[in-house]
């Protein structure tokens, strides 16, 4: 498993966290790090992600609430809702190419939410991509697909030993 999507898990981790301790943002992050070893870029980058989550939470929902008409942003599962806060501001930081992002949130959301949240979450990201002008490094109208996991893996399990670099 590469190093950002360690980043993207530990920052899912810190907002998962900030859901059910209200105003314990700075206080639960600390916290949290004192409690786990991590490579330094490793920790840069989450604390960046979550940071910048936490400071454009109106922002990133609004354009959540655009995308997702028949779902309330509050009625999203907790898990679902952050991959999509994560992701999404991956998206306005514009330093990752939009199919990685939606793979890994795909990915995560494979590995920590339900079987129904991948296709969900690639969908709300999908259109987000649309409706913010962003594509895919290679362009093209390429819908994003969540990778099947094969017959009788593990939630969460990698099949192959394929090794992600992102």
């Amino acid at each position: 498993m590469g190093l950002r999507r360690k980043a993207r898990e530990a920052a899912l981790q810190l907002l998962y966290q900030v859901e059910f301790e209200d105003g314990q943002g700075e206080d639960g992050r600390r916290g949290y790090w004192s409690q786990r070893r991590a490579e330094e870029a490793l920790r840069e980058y989450a604390d960046l992600l979550f940071r910048s989550v936490l400071e454009r939470r109106e922002e990133i929902d609004a354009l959540l609430r655009s995308v997702s008409r028949n779902w309330r942003l509050e009625r999203m599962p907790v898990v679902d809702r952050n991959i999509l806060r994560l992701a999404t501001v991956e998206l306005l930081l514009k330093e990752t190419d939009p199919a990685v992002v939606i793979d890994e949130a795909v990915e995560i959301a494979r590995a920590y939410s339900s079987a129904e949240s991948t296709a969900f979450v690639n969908g709300i990201l999908d259109a987000l991509c649309r409706q913010l002008g962003t594509a895919p490094a290679g362009g093209g109208e390429r819908t994003h697909e969540p990778k099947k996991r094969p017959a009788g893996a593990r939630k969460g399990s990698r099949a192959g030993g394929r090794k992600k670099t992102d």
